[in-house]
Protein backbone atom coordinates (compact mmCIF):
# COMPACT_ATOMS: atom_id res chain seq x y z
CA UNK A 1 0.00 0.00 0.00
CA UNK A 2 1.87 3.65 -1.43
CA UNK A 3 0.60 6.27 1.26
CA UNK A 4 1.55 9.99 1.28
CA UNK A 5 2.99 11.26 3.97
CA UNK A 6 -0.03 12.41 5.86
CA UNK A 7 -1.64 9.13 5.61
CA UNK A 8 1.46 6.97 6.66
CA UNK A 9 1.48 8.86 9.67
CA UNK A 10 -2.06 8.90 11.02
CA UNK A 11 -2.22 5.22 9.89
CA UNK A 12 0.84 4.69 12.81
CA UNK A 13 -1.11 7.10 15.10
CA UNK A 14 -4.61 4.90 15.17
CA UNK A 15 -2.29 1.84 14.77
CA UNK A 16 -0.75 2.56 18.02
CA UNK A 17 -3.23 3.76 20.04
CA UNK A 18 -5.02 0.51 19.37
CA UNK A 19 -1.72 -1.21 20.22
CA UNK A 20 -1.20 0.68 23.49
CA UNK A 21 -4.26 2.70 24.69
CA UNK A 22 -2.01 5.79 25.31
CA UNK A 23 -1.57 8.85 23.47
CA UNK A 24 1.63 9.03 20.40
CA UNK A 25 3.89 12.16 19.76
CA UNK A 26 6.21 13.03 17.22
CA UNK A 27 9.15 11.39 18.76
CA UNK A 28 7.76 7.93 19.26
CA UNK A 29 6.87 7.81 15.99
CA UNK A 30 10.06 8.79 14.11
CA UNK A 31 11.73 6.14 16.77
CA UNK A 32 9.37 3.71 16.80
CA UNK A 33 8.76 3.04 12.85
CA UNK A 34 11.82 4.47 11.45
CA UNK A 35 9.79 7.45 9.97
CA UNK A 36 12.50 9.42 7.61
CA UNK A 37 11.26 12.80 8.35
CA UNK A 38 12.21 15.28 10.67
CA UNK A 39 10.81 16.00 13.86
CA UNK A 40 8.99 19.52 12.83
CA UNK A 41 8.04 17.76 9.95
CA UNK A 42 5.78 15.12 11.92
CA UNK A 43 4.55 17.96 14.41
CA UNK A 44 3.17 20.07 11.43
CA UNK A 45 1.61 16.61 9.71
CA UNK A 46 0.42 16.15 13.02
CA UNK A 47 -1.24 19.66 13.67
CA UNK A 48 -2.68 19.74 10.06
CA UNK A 49 -4.12 16.32 11.12
CA UNK A 50 -5.55 17.46 14.12
CA UNK A 51 -7.14 20.66 12.41
CA UNK A 52 -8.73 18.17 9.78
CA UNK A 53 -10.27 16.53 12.77
CA UNK A 54 -8.49 13.25 12.24
CA UNK A 55 -6.86 13.27 15.65
CA UNK A 56 -6.98 15.38 19.07
CA UNK A 57 -5.16 16.19 21.93
CA UNK A 58 -5.57 14.34 25.14
CA UNK A 59 -6.06 16.94 28.25
CA UNK A 60 -3.49 15.17 30.11
CA UNK A 61 -0.89 14.28 27.41
CA UNK A 62 1.11 16.25 24.47
CA UNK A 63 0.12 13.38 22.24
CA UNK A 64 -2.46 12.74 20.39
CA UNK A 65 -5.27 9.97 20.07
CA UNK A 66 -7.05 9.40 16.61
CA UNK A 67 -11.34 10.89 16.55
CA UNK A 68 -13.92 8.47 15.04
CA UNK A 69 -13.55 10.68 11.91
CA UNK A 70 -9.61 9.67 12.22
CA UNK A 71 -10.94 6.01 13.16
CA UNK A 72 -13.32 6.21 9.97
CA UNK A 73 -10.79 7.67 7.42
CA UNK A 74 -8.28 4.38 8.25
CA UNK A 75 -11.14 1.66 8.23
CA UNK A 76 -12.46 3.23 4.53
CA UNK A 77 -8.31 3.48 3.38
CA UNK A 78 -5.60 2.09 5.37
CA UNK A 79 -6.46 -0.61 7.37
CA UNK A 80 -5.30 -4.23 5.87
CA UNK A 81 -7.36 -6.07 4.74
CA UNK A 82 -5.64 -9.67 5.09
CA UNK A 83 -7.85 -12.73 6.99
CA UNK A 84 -6.03 -14.53 9.38
CA UNK A 85 -5.07 -17.76 8.27
CA UNK A 86 -5.91 -19.52 12.02
CA UNK A 87 -9.54 -17.28 11.59
CA UNK A 88 -9.86 -19.90 8.36
CA UNK A 89 -8.39 -23.18 9.47
CA UNK A 90 -11.10 -22.55 12.60
CA UNK A 91 -14.16 -21.87 10.39
CA UNK A 92 -13.39 -24.09 8.02
CA UNK A 93 -13.73 -27.10 10.68
CA UNK A 94 -16.63 -25.53 11.89
CA UNK A 95 -18.66 -25.43 8.49
CA UNK A 96 -16.74 -29.60 7.61
CA UNK A 97 -19.75 -30.88 10.01
CA UNK A 98 -22.79 -30.64 8.60
CA UNK A 99 -24.18 -32.38 11.49
CA UNK A 100 -24.60 -29.05 13.17
CA UNK A 101 -27.81 -27.33 13.48
CA UNK A 102 -28.08 -23.79 12.27
CA UNK A 103 -27.55 -22.09 15.54
CA UNK A 104 -24.95 -24.54 16.35
CA UNK A 105 -22.54 -23.01 13.52
CA UNK A 106 -23.58 -19.23 14.59
CA UNK A 107 -22.73 -20.29 17.68
CA UNK A 108 -19.35 -21.82 17.34
CA UNK A 109 -18.60 -19.19 14.75
CA UNK A 110 -19.23 -16.65 16.83
CA UNK A 111 -17.02 -18.20 19.21
CA UNK A 112 -14.16 -18.21 17.35
CA UNK A 113 -14.48 -14.46 16.08
CA UNK A 114 -14.77 -13.38 19.75
CA UNK A 115 -11.11 -15.48 20.86
CA UNK A 116 -9.49 -14.52 17.34
CA UNK A 117 -10.72 -10.85 17.94
CA UNK A 118 -10.83 -10.29 21.52
CA UNK A 119 -13.85 -8.65 21.49
CA UNK A 120 -17.75 -9.30 22.64
CA UNK A 121 -19.44 -11.09 19.34
CA UNK A 122 -23.36 -10.68 18.96
CA UNK A 123 -26.07 -12.59 16.72
CA UNK A 124 -29.40 -10.89 16.53
CA UNK A 125 -32.01 -12.63 14.93
CA UNK A 126 -34.32 -11.90 12.79
CA UNK A 127 -37.12 -9.23 12.80
CA UNK A 128 -39.86 -10.22 14.26
CA UNK A 129 -42.61 -8.21 12.54
CA UNK A 130 -40.95 -9.79 8.85
CA UNK A 131 -40.89 -13.85 10.47
CA UNK A 132 -43.89 -15.70 10.93
CA UNK A 133 -44.66 -19.27 13.23
CA UNK A 134 -44.30 -22.29 11.03
CA UNK A 135 -44.98 -25.15 13.27
CA UNK A 136 -45.38 -26.03 17.06
CA UNK A 137 -44.86 -29.56 18.53
CA UNK A 138 -45.69 -30.47 21.89
CA UNK A 139 -43.48 -33.58 23.23
CA UNK A 140 -44.19 -34.97 26.55
CA UNK A 141 -40.92 -36.09 28.14
CA UNK A 142 -42.73 -37.82 31.20
CA UNK A 143 -45.90 -37.96 33.59
CA UNK A 144 -44.98 -34.50 34.77
CA UNK A 145 -42.69 -32.95 31.63
CA UNK A 146 -43.67 -31.81 28.50
CA UNK A 147 -40.92 -29.59 26.00
CA UNK A 148 -42.65 -27.39 23.44
CA UNK A 149 -40.53 -26.85 20.31
CA UNK A 150 -41.58 -23.82 18.28
CA UNK A 151 -40.28 -23.01 14.21
CA UNK A 152 -40.50 -19.87 12.22
CA UNK A 153 -40.80 -19.97 8.60
CA UNK A 154 -37.11 -17.97 8.89
CA UNK A 155 -35.68 -21.09 10.50
CA UNK A 156 -35.51 -20.21 14.11
CA UNK A 157 -36.54 -22.30 17.12
CA UNK A 158 -37.08 -21.88 20.15
CA UNK A 159 -38.12 -24.48 23.19
CA UNK A 160 -38.77 -24.68 26.77
CA UNK A 161 -39.46 -27.55 29.20
CA UNK A 162 -42.11 -27.39 31.92
CA UNK A 163 -43.81 -29.26 34.42
CA UNK A 164 -47.12 -30.27 34.39
CA UNK A 165 -49.79 -32.18 36.89
CA UNK A 166 -49.73 -35.72 36.95
CA UNK A 167 -52.48 -37.01 34.42
CA UNK A 168 -52.20 -35.03 31.55
CA UNK A 169 -53.05 -37.28 28.35
CA UNK A 170 -51.94 -37.50 25.24
CA UNK A 171 -55.00 -36.58 24.00
CA UNK A 172 -54.84 -33.31 25.97
CA UNK A 173 -51.50 -32.62 23.61
CA UNK A 174 -52.89 -33.42 20.74
CA UNK A 175 -56.07 -31.00 20.83
CA UNK A 176 -53.45 -28.45 22.06
CA UNK A 177 -51.09 -28.83 19.07
CA UNK A 178 -54.18 -29.03 17.06
CA UNK A 179 -55.50 -25.63 18.06
CA UNK A 180 -52.55 -23.62 18.52
CA UNK A 181 -51.71 -25.13 14.37
CA UNK A 182 -54.84 -24.05 12.71
CA UNK A 183 -55.26 -20.57 14.71
CA UNK A 184 -51.47 -19.72 14.73
CA UNK A 185 -49.34 -20.79 11.78
CA UNK A 186 -48.44 -17.95 9.55
CA UNK A 187 -48.96 -15.35 12.44
CA UNK A 188 -46.02 -12.75 12.91
CA UNK A 189 -43.92 -13.32 15.81
CA UNK A 190 -45.01 -9.80 16.94
CA UNK A 191 -48.38 -11.03 17.18
CA UNK A 192 -48.44 -14.50 19.28
CA UNK A 193 -48.74 -13.11 22.29
CA UNK A 194 -52.17 -11.54 21.44
CA UNK A 195 -53.70 -14.30 19.55
CA UNK A 196 -52.78 -16.80 22.09
CA UNK A 197 -54.92 -14.96 24.38
CA UNK A 198 -57.78 -14.74 22.01
CA UNK A 199 -57.56 -18.50 21.22
CA UNK A 200 -57.47 -19.05 25.28
CA UNK A 201 -60.68 -19.92 25.38
CA UNK A 202 -60.86 -23.13 22.84
CA UNK A 203 -57.64 -24.24 24.85
CA UNK A 204 -60.09 -24.27 27.76
CA UNK A 205 -62.93 -25.95 26.31
CA UNK A 206 -60.75 -28.88 24.77
CA UNK A 207 -57.66 -29.19 27.17
CA UNK A 208 -58.26 -30.68 30.23
CA UNK A 209 -55.40 -29.55 31.94
CA UNK A 210 -55.06 -26.52 30.24
CA UNK A 211 -53.47 -23.99 32.65
CA UNK A 212 -50.12 -25.32 32.97
CA UNK A 213 -49.93 -25.74 29.31
CA UNK A 214 -51.70 -22.54 28.73
CA UNK A 215 -49.13 -20.38 30.75
CA UNK A 216 -46.01 -22.53 29.96
CA UNK A 217 -46.91 -21.85 26.13
CA UNK A 218 -47.44 -17.68 26.54
CA UNK A 219 -44.13 -17.69 28.48
CA UNK A 220 -42.42 -19.06 25.66
CA UNK A 221 -44.21 -16.96 23.22
CA UNK A 222 -43.10 -13.61 25.28
CA UNK A 223 -39.40 -14.87 25.27
CA UNK A 224 -39.87 -15.72 21.47
CA UNK A 225 -40.88 -12.36 20.50
CA UNK A 226 -38.63 -10.52 22.63
CA UNK A 227 -35.11 -12.41 23.06
CA UNK A 228 -33.52 -12.57 19.86
CA UNK A 229 -29.77 -11.55 21.25
CA UNK A 230 -26.91 -13.94 21.73
CA UNK A 231 -23.53 -13.32 23.55
CA UNK A 232 -20.06 -14.52 23.17
CA UNK A 233 -16.85 -13.64 24.41
CA UNK A 234 -18.70 -11.45 27.02
CA UNK A 235 -15.36 -11.40 29.21
CA UNK A 236 -13.52 -10.12 26.78
CA UNK A 237 -14.75 -6.94 28.02
CA UNK A 238 -12.45 -7.05 31.07
CA UNK A 239 -9.33 -7.28 28.98
CA UNK A 240 -9.64 -3.70 27.95
CA UNK A 241 -8.00 -0.71 30.19
CA UNK A 242 -11.27 1.50 29.01
CA UNK A 243 -13.58 -0.98 30.49
CA UNK A 244 -11.50 -2.45 33.69
CA UNK A 245 -10.51 0.69 35.06
CA UNK A 246 -13.76 2.76 34.52
CA UNK A 247 -17.06 1.07 36.58
CA UNK A 248 -19.37 3.55 35.04
CA UNK A 249 -18.18 2.75 31.09
CA UNK A 250 -18.14 -0.96 31.72
CA UNK A 251 -21.97 -0.52 33.02
CA UNK A 252 -23.06 1.25 30.09
CA UNK A 253 -21.80 -1.46 27.59
CA UNK A 254 -22.86 -4.11 29.91
CA UNK A 255 -26.74 -2.54 29.33
CA UNK A 256 -26.00 -2.19 25.72
CA UNK A 257 -25.13 -5.55 24.75
CA UNK A 258 -28.08 -6.96 26.41
CA UNK A 259 -30.54 -4.53 24.52
CA UNK A 260 -31.85 -6.33 21.46
CA UNK A 261 -33.60 -3.04 20.70
CA UNK A 262 -30.66 -1.03 20.26
CA UNK A 263 -28.83 -3.30 18.36
CA UNK A 264 -32.15 -3.35 15.60
CA UNK A 265 -32.03 0.52 15.79
CA UNK A 266 -28.48 0.72 14.70
CA UNK A 267 -27.97 -2.41 12.66
CA UNK A 268 -27.24 -1.40 9.01
CA UNK A 269 -30.26 -1.89 6.82
CA UNK A 270 -28.84 -1.15 3.47
CA UNK A 271 -24.88 -1.90 4.07
CA UNK A 272 -23.32 -5.91 3.63
CA UNK A 273 -21.14 -4.72 6.32
CA UNK A 274 -21.51 -1.82 9.02
CA UNK A 275 -18.91 0.32 11.23
CA UNK A 276 -19.99 2.47 14.03
CA UNK A 277 -17.38 4.16 15.62
CA UNK A 278 -18.43 5.75 18.97
CA UNK A 279 -21.84 6.71 17.86
CA UNK A 280 -24.04 3.77 19.52
CA UNK A 281 -26.80 4.74 21.94
CA UNK A 282 -24.45 7.83 23.78
CA UNK A 283 -21.62 5.35 23.90
CA UNK A 284 -18.83 7.15 22.85
CA UNK A 285 -16.77 4.99 23.71
CA UNK A 286 -18.04 1.77 21.98
CA UNK A 287 -17.58 0.67 18.54
CA UNK A 288 -19.22 -1.97 16.38
CA UNK A 289 -18.62 -3.60 13.07
CA UNK A 290 -21.82 -5.55 11.69
CA UNK A 291 -22.66 -8.09 9.04
CA UNK A 292 -25.93 -9.74 7.56
CA UNK A 293 -26.10 -13.26 7.46
CA UNK A 294 -28.72 -15.03 4.93
CA UNK A 295 -30.23 -18.23 6.59
CA UNK A 296 -31.47 -20.08 3.19
CA UNK A 297 -33.42 -17.92 0.60
CA UNK A 298 -35.11 -15.70 2.83
CA UNK A 299 -34.37 -15.99 6.50
CA UNK A 300 -31.41 -12.99 7.61
CA UNK A 301 -29.36 -12.74 11.04
CA UNK A 302 -27.16 -9.46 12.51
CA UNK A 303 -24.09 -10.79 13.54
CA UNK A 304 -21.47 -8.07 14.96
CA UNK A 305 -18.63 -7.39 17.04
CA UNK A 306 -18.77 -5.08 20.05
CA UNK A 307 -15.67 -3.35 21.52
CA UNK A 308 -13.85 -0.28 22.33
CA UNK A 309 -13.41 2.79 19.82
CA UNK A 310 -9.53 1.08 20.07
CA UNK A 311 -10.45 -2.06 18.45
CA UNK A 312 -8.38 -3.40 16.01
CA UNK A 313 -10.15 -2.39 12.76
CA UNK A 314 -7.65 -4.51 10.44
CA UNK A 315 -8.27 -7.61 12.33
CA UNK A 316 -12.33 -6.55 12.77
CA UNK A 317 -13.40 -5.78 10.04
CA UNK A 318 -11.51 -8.53 7.86
CA UNK A 319 -12.54 -11.36 10.08
CA UNK A 320 -16.78 -10.24 9.86
CA UNK A 321 -16.23 -9.47 6.58
CA UNK A 322 -14.78 -13.13 5.57
CA UNK A 323 -17.07 -14.79 7.75
CA UNK A 324 -19.92 -13.35 6.01
CA UNK A 325 -19.34 -14.18 3.25
CA UNK A 326 -18.51 -17.95 4.40
CA UNK A 327 -21.30 -18.42 6.14
CA UNK A 328 -23.75 -16.74 3.63
CA UNK A 329 -22.35 -19.13 1.02
CA UNK A 330 -22.85 -21.96 3.39
CA UNK A 331 -26.29 -21.24 4.61
CA UNK A 332 -27.40 -20.14 1.35
CA UNK A 333 -26.25 -22.17 -1.00
CA UNK A 334 -24.55 -25.19 0.59
CA UNK A 335 -20.96 -24.61 -0.49
CA UNK A 336 -18.41 -25.78 1.45
CA UNK A 337 -16.27 -23.04 3.06
CA UNK A 338 -13.34 -21.47 0.49
CA UNK A 339 -10.04 -24.01 1.92
CA UNK A 340 -7.79 -22.13 -0.20
CA UNK A 341 -4.95 -19.73 1.03
CA UNK A 342 -4.93 -21.94 4.67
CA UNK A 343 -8.47 -22.55 4.78
CA UNK A 344 -7.75 -26.37 5.58
CA UNK A 345 -11.12 -28.56 6.65
CA UNK A 346 -8.26 -30.78 8.68
CA UNK A 347 -6.15 -28.96 9.75
CA UNK A 348 -5.72 -28.17 13.49
CA UNK A 349 -6.71 -24.71 14.67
Amino acid sequence: MSLNRSDQILKYIVEYFIKNAEPVGSKTLIELYNLPYSSATVRNEMMHLEEEGFIEKTHSSSGRVPSSKGYRYYCDHLRNTEVDDELKNSLAQVLANKRKSIEETLQASCEILSHMTSLVSVVLGPDEKNEKLASVQLIQINEKTVTSVFVTDKGYVENKTFIVEEGLNSEDLVNCVKIINDRLVGTAVSDLVEKMEAIKPLIEEYVINHDAIYQALLETFVRFASDRLSLYGRDELFNNPEFNSDADKLTRVLKLLNDSSAFKEISDQDKDVGIHIGDIVDNPDISMVSAKIKIGEEGENTIALVGPTRMDYDKAVSAIEYLADELNKYFVSGEDVNNDEGGNSDGEA
